[in-house]
């Protein structure tokens, strides 16, 4: 017998496309069969340069299935859910089935909250630390979900993660059709429901700043809050490095992202180092940790930041 209704199924899936998507392509589809969800990576939304092996595409399915499991258990719907559920069927990423029921608990319904007040934030943060607490919450965040999230401890791991995002963000920026994928995503149609608004995107890069940034071809910095010069930042890994990590280090960062809102944190994501396979090993060396680096995030107080749009439901749901 079916019990879950289609109003729950389509307020599900709009809780999952809000999750973050490199560029805001949001490479996602859902498919219900009964009480069944199944989740699907959508190839076409792919970006070929920035993400040739489709890591970027896992880990955006990840975070967004971390949302429908979310949105389901709030409404009573707890759920079992198998990755990569159908082998040789690499565009299906999940199977999510009815398992015993029970009602949602408090931190659920906290961060099932805190979906819709999760945004990338790309300008300059306040010069408040964030306090030893809430690092040590946001590292439990990642382990509930089998991941592990590391801190910069020092000036000189700091100065050493920076010139890794450095190396990396150049070798990437160098290629013309990079360049040319970037701008594809980037949004000037206030209309346009994926893409990254030129408002969003933060102030234009420059040459000095310690962490380059992605150009969205935002105006020029004004000086009025400088980007620190001591972030805090926060490396992300999985146990190792197969599509089922990067299902499961989706999951992770999204469970990391809405913690950090609510606790009324910032952040921004930073894939530069992972995006680059000569960088992603470089880091994993400074970091001596067992796993694979999935994702780098800055971290802090921040200012309200202007919001990336999203599809509709309708847009996504597979008949």
């Amino acid at each position: 017998m079916t019990t879950l209704t289609q109003e729950v199924f389509t307020e599900a899936v709009t809780a999952a496309t809000l999750a973050p998507s490199m560029h805001n392509t949001q490479p996602w589809l859902f498919h219900r069969e009964g009480d069944t969800i199944e989740v699907y990576a959508d190839t076409d939304r792919a970006l070929p340069v920035a993400d040739p092996h489709h890591r970027a595409v896992r880990i955006a399915c990840g975070a967004a299935l971390f949302n429908l499991r979310l949105a389901l258990a709030v409404h009573g719907h707890q759920t079992t859910v198998r990755l990569l559920p159908v082998a040789g069927h690499s565009d299906m990423v999940a199977r999510l089935t009815p398992a015993e029921p029970r009602p949602a608990t408090p931190l659920e319904v906290e961060l099932y909250g805190a979906i819709p007040h999760r945004h990338s934030n790309r300008d300059p943060f306040l010069d408040s630390p964030v306090p030893v607490e809430h690092r040590h919450r946001l590292a439990r965040a990642a382990e509930a979900e089998r991941c592990w999230l590391q801190f910069t401890d020092d000036q000189a791991t700091l100065a050493r993660i920076a010139a890794i995002v450095r190396t990396a963000n150049r070798r990437i920026t160098d290629d013309p059709a990079y360049r040319e994928e970037l701008a594809a995503w980037t949004s000037h149609d206030p209309a346009r429901r994926d893409g990254v608004p030129v408002a969003a995107g933060g102030p234009a890069p420059q040459a000095h700043e310690l962490l380059p940034r992605r150009d969205f071809g935002g105006p020029a910095h004004t000086g009025v809050r400088d980007y620190e010069p001591e972030p805090l930042l926060a490396v992300l890994g999985a146990p190792g490095d197969l599509p089922s990590d990067q299902l499961r280090a989706g999951q992770a960062l999204q469970r990391v992202l809405l913690t950090a809102t609510e606790l009324g944190l910032s952040a921004q994501m930073m894939s530069q180092p992972v995006d680059d396979p000569e960088s992603r090993d470089e880091l994993w060396r400074e970091l001596q940790w067992n796993g694979s680096p999935q994702m780098l995030l800055r971290l802090g107080y921040g200012l309200p930041a202007v919001t990336s749009p999203r599809r509709p439901a309708e847009d996504v749901i597979l008949p």
